[in-house]
């Protein structure tokens, strides 16, 4: 992905060196298949020549040429040049129209919401941040008030209008559940447990929209563009404020029957008290129980002030402590091979402040804590996404869901 996240995404679904050569089916459903493979192309790639289509394809001249011709007259393609300094005829390039639709991606947290718009080329072409200011102390309507703002806010800078928006995806801590449509595990978001939560924001913005776990959406930036690349198996834990992980097995994110599967921020470990569902406190990052309690972000400055530093004000300061860096590796340690035992991921990925204060140097103390333990040994990595993670995940999701929508498949 281009704009202030760095390189443009990869493509989305078939690979882009697989073709659709020896496909049975109708002259519909082929063209169908045709036309989405050159689309699929055309993303991964950037511009390509119908030569370039029709070897990546398997797909003839004459045929590719007919893809080509469909597709410009949707909307979907537009010329993007031509091939120069070679012998011969210059040959014209071919590539997505960036303008065939538009998505938004935001994300939620305790201090605001921020809203990024992109075409369909996953450039991001307007972006806002509007902060919480009272909101918690406000009704309900004011929270879904006030992802408008920053969804208008980023319209404004992107210069579009509602309706050019397809889609929305909105990444949020918690989990909606499926069965009930409330939001779960996320007590420190009022205004944000409302059955009717996904239509009340549908209607607000005036576009369809999905509601997803924010470390789910690290762990689908992760899986594109950092270090879960190519890795079927994985975990993420997100080590931030808040604690929780993201599961990836066969490809595929693990929710579970409520949709909270990876609330390991709740998992009950030995030094921390049980998280209790009528626990007021757990409202609070640093209260309640369980694997938070021992490795959050204010937990890593309330160890740091144990060790006689009174006066640490960031995770990265009370991390540059040898023995709290060396006890939160511990505890980290503790809580991934409580993971690992369960799920037997190929990868790890430590992710969120914890992780990115610690760096390296916590990540390899992790790592020598399986030493010797009767557990598979993962790999361990740290994040390697370059921006905000849970953004770019919305985005990448928004995209994705933008392209079923608005690709022929048939």
């Amino acid at each position: 992905m281009s704009g202030p996240w760095g390189r443009r995404w990869a493509g989305w679904g078939m690979g882009a060196g697989q073709g659709v050569r020896g496909v049975p089916g109708t002259p519909r459903v082929l063209r169908a298949m045709n036309d989405r493979a050159a689309l699929d192309l055309l993303v991964a790639r950037g511009p390509l020549t119908r030569t370039q289509i029709g070897e990546l394809t398997g797909l003839s001249k004459p045929t590719a040429s007919q893809v080509l011709a469909r597709l410009e007259a949707a909307g979907l393609v537009r010329s993007a040049g031509n091939v120069t300094g070679r012998p011969g005829p210059s040959a014209r390039l071919y590539g997505i129209d960036p303008a065939a639709a538009h998505v938004a991606a935001l994300t939620v947290d305790r201090q605001g919401v921020t809203a990024a718009l992109a075409d369909l080329t996953g450039q991001v072409l307007g972006q806002e941040r509007v902060g919480t200011g009272d909101a918690a102390q406000d009704a309900p309507q004011r929270t879904t008030r006030l992802v408008a703002r920053a969804f208008d806010g980023a319209l404004t800078r992107a210069g579009l209008a509602r309706e050019q928006v397809h889609g929305a995806v909105i990444g949020t801590p918690g989990a909606l559940d499926p069965r009930t449509g409330r939001l779960r595990y996320a007590p420190h978001l009022p205004g944000w447990h409302s059955r009717a939560l996904k239509e009340e924001l549908t209607e607000v913005l005036g576009t369809p929209v999905t509601i997803e776990n924010d470390v789910n959406l690290a762990a689908v930036a992760e899986q594109y563009e950092g270090a879960a690349q190519g890795v079927g198996d994985f975990v993420l834990v997100w080590v931030d404020e808040g604690v929780g992980a993201a599961i990836v097995l066969d490809g595929r994110l693990l929710r579970g029957t409520t949709g909270g599967a990876g609330e390991i921020g709740y998992m009950p470990l030995p030094g921390a008290p049980l998280s209790r569902g009528g626990d007021r406190s757990a409202a609070r990052p640093d209260a309640g129980g369980g694997f938070q309690r021992l490795v959050g972000a204010p937990s890593v400055l309330a160890l740091a002030r144990e060790h006689g530093d009174p006066r640490v004000r960031t995770v990265a300061g009370a991390l540059a402590r040898d023995e709290v860096r060396a006890e939160v590796a511990r505890r980290l340690a503790t809580g991934i091979a409580a993971v690992v035992a369960v799920v037997d991921p190929r990868l790890v990925v430590l992710c969120g402040e914890v992780a990115h204060a610690g760096g390296e140097a916590l990540r390899a103390l992790v790592e020598e804590e399986f030493t010797g333990l009767a557990l598979p040994r993962p790999a361990l990595r740290l994040s390697e996404v370059d921006g905000p993670p849970i953004l770019i995940g919305a985005l990448r999701t928004a995209l994705a869901q933008a392209r079923d929508a608005v690709f022929p498949t048939g």
